[in-house]
């Protein structure tokens, strides 16, 4: 059978992301990409060759099985379905989350949706311990919004269990039409019960960079994922806020799920001092190829970057590159732990294979993956956020008031507290303490001080927590690696 390859992109926003935790790399015949010239080839039809001839007792086993199906099972079988079951098994047994068979009317979504934005909820999943779990969600998504988090778990959909489903058909589930509604029953770690939160559909715009000129000279530059166009935009930004007379750079990457390796690479370029380290990769037997940065030179001016748990792939790339080959402070949390690397391979029909086919390492050649790895990048200045960040507002269309205890009660207790408006407790129970909190925060947005959480009243919450989270005076990671800044100034 021929295969067809090309590179494409992982970082792809099907609502939900359609490709698991997307990596920081794809790979094609000639090896780990043009930029990585020079790895062994990998699937060449001669390695396909000798895998077929090395287990012929096994291929016959497979022909086998499949001609007795095609011959004698009663309600008669399938063709394609039975290749498509068949590879889907293989792919299945390697209990590998980044591994993804896609038939042709999946494949084509994953193709369709590497434009400049896609309908959808705006969030990274994967699969994890057979649940879809959410890796980050995208800045000002409907997700960020709703209050999804970083290793919630969701379980259903508008009332569909997405139990025994793989992660595209669950995938499919949580996509829709701009404007309707995807119901999420979601467990999340460290609580009791269920979270019932509704994401309103939308549009979600790929803008990858953000910059602005902070007080005392110190630029932040903010990157949500890694795109087509996300490394020239870097670097326009970069040199605009140089042109202003930068004294100090810190970047951002928490809840960067990752995406393209060569944007990646080329943002290390600009900041990377010339000829260090900037990623190793290594692929199954052993073969190791390593990058150093292109820039001339190295920066006047001290780095620091923010990462966090929904840190992954190629956001933990440039954290370690800068970190072991440019002196930078990493501030936040350990980040996620995807240290691998996935070819695509383009099947005749349209269907195709992403295989997991290397691992990549930092510039000491550590292994950060969460499957046999560190588990993630180790901040060298630790910062948890604080615990109201973790809590989910309300959800329009779920009533709370005087009396009930669930969940959703202690998820609006740790927002009114994250707020200022000392609701008495946070355990679940809504006592007489969270009412009044409630009707406080009603006189001060002039709605009606009724104490119940409605509507207009939850929609109201939600706007003024995500304006709470945004503030930078309230960041306590930005604060600690602005001050990592300074003190290198001085």
């Amino acid at each position: 059978m021929q295969f067809r390859a090309r590179t494409v992109a992982l970082m792809v926003i099907v609502s939900i992301v359609l490709s698991s935790v997307t990596t920081a790399a794809v790979v094609k015949d000639g090896g780990i990409l043009d930029r990585l010239a020079g790895t062994p080839a990998l699937w060449l039809d001669g390695d396909l060759a000798a895998a077929v001839q090395g287990d012929d007792e096994g291929f016959e086993k497979l022909k086998t099985a499949y001609a007795v199906i095609k011959s004698q099972y009663v309600r008669g079988a399938n063709d394609k379905k039975l290749i498509d079951g068949a590879i889907q098994g293989m792919v299945d047994s390697l209990g590998d989350p980044y591994s993804v068979y896609m038939d042709p009317s999946t494949a084509k979504q994953f193709e369709s949706n590497l434009e400049s934005s896609f309908q959808g909820i705006g969030a990274e999943v994967t699969m994890k311990n057979g649940k879809v779990t959410i890796v980050s969600p995208f800045k000002d998504s409907p997700a960020e919004k709703a209050g999804l988090r970083p290793n919630d778990q969701v379980i259903k959909v508008n009332g569909v269990s997405l139990e025994g489903m793989s992660l595209n058909e669950a995938v499919m589930k949580i996509r829709g039409p701009k404007g309707t509604i995807a119901k999420l029953e979601v467990i999340r770690p460290g609580y009791s019960g269920v979270l019932h939160i509704n994401v309103k559909r939308d549009n979600i715009p790929i803008k990858t960079v953000e910059s602005k000129m902070m007080p005392e000279q110190i630029g932040y530059i903010q990157i949500t994922q890694f795109s087509n166009d996300t490394a020239k935009d870097f670097g326009n930004q970069l040199k605009q806020l140089e042109s202003k007379g930068m004294k100090g750079l810190v970047i951002d990457v928490r809840g960067n799920p990752g995406g393209l390796l060569p944007s990646v690479l080329d943002i290390a370029d600009q900041l990377v001092p010339g000829g260090k380290n900037v990623l190793i990769t290594q692929d199954k037997a052993g073969n190791k190829v390593v990058y150093k940065s292109k820039l001339q030179g190295k920066k006047s001016y001290p780095i620091s970057v923010m990462i966090d748990k929904g840190s992954a792939s190629a956001s933990e790339i440039l954290a370690a590159a800068l970190k072991e080959s440019a002196g930078a402070q990493v501030v936040g949390e350990k980040s996620f732990g995807k240290g691998t690397v996935q070819t695509v391979k383009d099947f005749g029909d349209g269907s195709n294979l992403k295989l997991t086919v290397a691992k990549w390492l930092t510039p000491s050649g550590t292994w950060i993956d969460q499957h046999g790895g560190t588990g993630g990048i180790q901040p060298t200045l630790p910062v948890k956020s604080p615990e109201y960040e973790q809590a989910t507002p309300p959800s329009p269309g779920q009533t709370l008031k005087r009396d009930m205890n669930s969940p959703a009660v202690r998820n609006l207790q740790m927002v009114l507290d994250g707020l200022g408006f000392n609701p008495g407790r946070k355990d679940g129970y809504f006592d007489q303490k969270t009412e009044l909190a409630v009707k406080s925060f009603q006189k001060i947005k002039g709605l009606p001080m009724t104490g119940v959480v409605d509507d207009k009243t939850a929609a109201k919450i939600q706007d003024a927590f995500i304006a709470m989270l945004r503030d930078p005076a309230n960041d306590v990671q930005l604060q600690v690696a602005i001050e990592a800044i300074k003190k290198k100034i001085r």
